[in-house]
């Protein structure tokens, strides 16, 4: 994509979509379709980051058949929805937010509804570091290694300034944990592990948890784009977080081999 612009955070880069809210309903109001999806493709870089996400995950647990969806398969489709129902919007607090909900439910239309593995979410509390490195070598292998534009995930238009650990270990009390890691695995290893935990977590959980940490949604904006509960919402933000840590924690501190 061009017309990159550079944001300093997450934060900033929401502000910048909110803010061309009133533009596009003037242009909207005016009837002037190019226009439009000249200035709301500004708006979607991480949109397409997100749908590129769901469609490697769904790919790689047999979720959609390969070679007949590519993200701008719903990149397109979602151009006509959002200049369709743009009226939705009730204003630009709430444009960022409403523009995920489009792509979620495109997204959730096609993808057949997965089945996470329950083994591995039941017993996470029990996995030893050696059955840990086995079920990685076997996601480096089979999860995420032949799949459509994995390069797309590079797509950024601002720096990857966030630090995945601060997102697990969110007690004041967990820095030496924290620093341990650092130095232990570096932050590759440590991102490889929690894309690990995440791939074979509940759907719903997963998602919740990429939205919060890696699009920086809060819970009531996130509870919009998935149509569950606030509680919902905090439930599964709170064991997806719960299950990072736990395997974190069961990997690399405990007493096993």
């Amino acid at each position: 994509m061009n017309n990159k612009i550079v944001y300093k955070t997450r934060k900033e880069f929401h502000i910048f979509v909110a803010s061309t809210y009133p533009d596009l309903k003037e242009i909207k109001d005016f009837g002037d379709k190019k226009a439009f999806n000249e200035l709301l493709l500004k708006d979607l870089p991480q949109v397409r980051r997100y749908i590129t996400k769901r469609l490697n995950t769904a790919l790689s647990k047999g979720n959609l058949p390969r070679g007949k969806y590519r993200p701008d398969d719903f990149i397109d489709q979602l151009f006509i929805e959002v200049y369709d129902h743009f009226d939705e919007v009730g204003n630009k607090a709430d444009f960022y937010p409403w523009l995920f909900k489009k792509a979620d439910e495109l997204l959730d239309d096609t993808i057949i509804d997965e089945e996470f593995d329950a083994v591995f979410f039941e017993n996470i509390d029990d996995f030893s570091r050696p059955e840990w490195n086995e079920m990685e070598e076997k996601f480096s292998t089979d999860g995420d290694g032949d799949l459509v534009m994995l390069e797309e995930l590079d797509d950024i238009s601002y720096p990857k300034n966030d630090y995945m650990l601060n997102h697990v270990f969110v007690e004041d009390d967990k820095k030496e944990i924290i620093d341990k890691l650092d130095k232990e695995l570096g932050e590759k290893n440590i991102r490889r592990h929690a894309d690990m935990v995440l791939h074979y977590l509940p759907l719903p959980m997963r998602t919740v948890f990429e939205l919060a940490t890696q699009y920086h949604f809060d819970v009531e904006e996130i509870a919009k784009i998935r149509n569950q509960s606030i509680q919902e919402i905090r439930e599964l933000l709170e064991n997806a977080r719960k299950s990072l840590e736990t395997s974190f924690l069961n990997r690399h501190f405990a007493d096993n081999t």
